[in-house]
């Protein structure tokens, strides 16, 4: 079992205490050792020296679709053969794995089973990607958000508890780890921000009944505070937006904390105000105003959540045409400037907090974790932005093997290690 020792580093080690120098041992696909200071004689291990490099836990994403192509609209998605839609997915698992990402939580699938083979070869060693979670297809209701009118849509339209029971026994037979659900869609009015609550309690029920039965997780987009509610009751893990959270939301949220995340997902609006002229899309006032609204009231609603102790995690719908995969580790600035998060605090959502919703040993730069690693030029405790910048990666490591070997270190040494 090969061995490499990383010294000479200031160690984030994303529970959120201070940076501090040290070393850490790696010992086939775990962290064997982590030690202040010098660790002394490293024996046979191949040695990696930091310079004083930041070396941290790989990134988590908490809202991910791998296979949604950077679409300029939401017709868009699947538009290639199914075959290409696959290949496609492929690189952007890659690209993530570039980007520091080595864990995903999926958000959805865009077509049935390609997440799950794209899971699979990604483990196998057939191609490079961030260990992933493999979800469903989003499953919504017939008018419901999602419901776009086409057969091969990114969404599946059931309606009654029994579709949704029956697809979900569907999707665990396929081997998805995580079912998706809809229960909210976008209102109607002049408020741009309204948001109706489409599913029934009894539809949301039973997803989560047979996620119970076949010990899967269940996502949900969730905007409307009834949304929210029917969601906590019925046990859903993680819910996405939480938009319009009321009081009582709130409260059910916090009495849930143990078990339950928040995603905001704000990737979307956010690229949409900020960078959507960059890559030539049109914003008319309408979707401005919701936009606008919805930075401003999740901000105000997820500094509200991160007092009460809820795990609030990044992962922002990356995956479309002004939001596109790549840009991921902005979340955690927008964490900072947009809901009050120290740096620490945000990194330790996107490592710590992220592992916990991966239910594996990620996450942490602590013994017997597995080794899942960023040695980063720069300290993203005072400049938090330097995470959004892939160059910046000096060495990427997952399970004890390097994505991206260090400059100035014998490749043929850390691959014997390996």
């Amino acid at each position: 079992m090969g061995e490499t020792v990383f010294t000479n580093v200031s160690v984030i080690d994303g529970t959120g205490a201070k940076p501090f120098d040290g070393a850490v041992l790696i010992r086939g696909d775990r962290i064997a050792e982590v030690v202040r200071g010098d660790i002394g004689d490293c024996g046979e291990a191949a040695i990696v020296d930091g310079g004083g490099a930041t070396l941290m836990p790989g990134l988590i994403d908490a809202h991910a679709h791998l296979s949604f192509l950077d679409a300029a609209t939401l017709g868009d998605i699947n538009s290639l053969s199914a075959e290409r839609h696959v290949l496609e997915a492929a690189k952007n698992a890659r690209k993530m794995l570039d980007h520091g990402f080595t864990s995903m939580f999926s958000g959805s699938s865009a077509r049935d089973n390609l997440e799950v083979a794209l899971r699979d070869a990604i483990n196998a060693g057939d191609i490079p990607g961030p260990r992933l979670k493999a979800a469903t297809r989003q499953m919504t209701v017939t008018g419901g958000f999602g419901d776009i009118g086409q057969d091969d849509a990114y969404s599946l339209v059931l309606d009654g508890p029994e579709a949704f029971r029956k697809a979900c026994r569907a999707a665990a037979r396929a081997g998805v780890d995580t079912f998706k659900i809809v229960p909210s869609a976008q209102g109607t009015g002049p408020d741009p921000l309204a948001e109706d609550t489409a599913m029934s309690e009894d539809e949301v029920a039973a997803v989560c009944a047979v996620a119970r039965q076949r010990g899967r997780m269940v996502a949900a987009h969730a905007r409307s505070a009834e949304a929210v509610k029917i969601c906590v009751r019925n046990g859903v893990q993680i819910i996405y937006h939480a938009t319009l959270a009321d009081d009582e939301a709130k409260d059910m949220l916090e009495a849930e904390r143990h078990r339950v995340f928040v995603a905001p997902a704000m990737g979307l609006p956010y690229g949409r105000l900020t960078e959507g002229a960059k890559y030539g899309v049109t914003t008319d006032d309408f979707t401005r105003a919701r936009a606008e609204r919805e930075i401003e009231t999740v901000s105000r609603t997820m500094a509200d959540l991160r007092k009460r102790g809820i795990r609030v995690l990044p992962g922002g719908d990356y995956g479309f045409k002004w939001n596109p995969h790549g840009r991921n580790a902005r979340d955690l600035a927008m964490f900072v400037e947009l809901f009050g998060f120290s740096t620490l605090e945000a990194i330790q959502a996107a490592t710590q907090a992220g592992g916990e919703l991966m239910n594996e040993p990620v996450g942490l730069v602590t013994a017997g974790s597995l080794a899942d690693l960023l040695l980063v030029d720069g300290d993203p405790t005072s400049d938090i932005s330097i995470l959004q910048e892939p160059g910046r990666f000096r060495a990427i490591m997952k399970d004890g093997t390097f994505h991206k070997v260090p400059e100035g270190n014998r490749r043929a040494d850390l691959a014997a290690a390996e």
